[in-house]
């Protein structure tokens, strides 16, 4: 099982999905790990609560990037209640205190084992997270992993 999660997590890595910036996006965040350097800008496009379009740019580690392109597959078409559902549960997966979303996603499962490498599988995520604040109309910024949510 370990090999297959290892499998998903490459080929995500070496083939991210959503690569690129969004015409017409609604909603830009920054994010950063100062700790080890990823960076990713998440981008939405949001219409009547739903995200029409996501995508990201940036480099990071392998976990880092194959993290952010497997939510921005699982958060396409999605609406945004849905959307934060779904990262909190990763959010909380990751870390070891809830159960992982069942698919591709719950390759990410393993990273609990690699306690510093938590904060590079949740940064896009984190950056989702913020995303769905501020379309909420909260104030935004840059996301780092030293805010991030516990």
């Amino acid at each position: 099982m370990s090999e297959l999660y290892q499998e998903i997590i490459l080929d995500h890595a070496k083939r991210p999905l959503n690569r690129g910036p969004v015409e017409g996006a609604t909603v830009t965040v920054p994010a950063e790990n100062p700790a080890c350097g990823d960076e990713v800008t998440l981008q939405l496009r949001v219409a009547e609560g739903r995200i029409e379009e996501v995508g990201f740019t940036g480099q990071g580690c392998a976990i880092c990037m194959a993290s952010t392109s497997m939510m921005t597959k699982a958060v396409k078409g999605k609406g945004c209640e849905e959307a934060g559902a779904l990262y909190q549960r990763v959010h909380d997966g990751v870390q070891g205190k809830g159960e992982m979303p069942k698919g591709e996603i719950s390759a990410l499962a393993g990273v609990r084992e690699f306690p510093q490498r938590v904060k590079c599988a949740l940064l896009g995520w984190e950056a989702l997270r913020e995303a769905l604040g501020m379309r909420r109309g909260e104030k935004g910024g840059t996301v780092t992993t030293e805010s991030a949510q516990d």
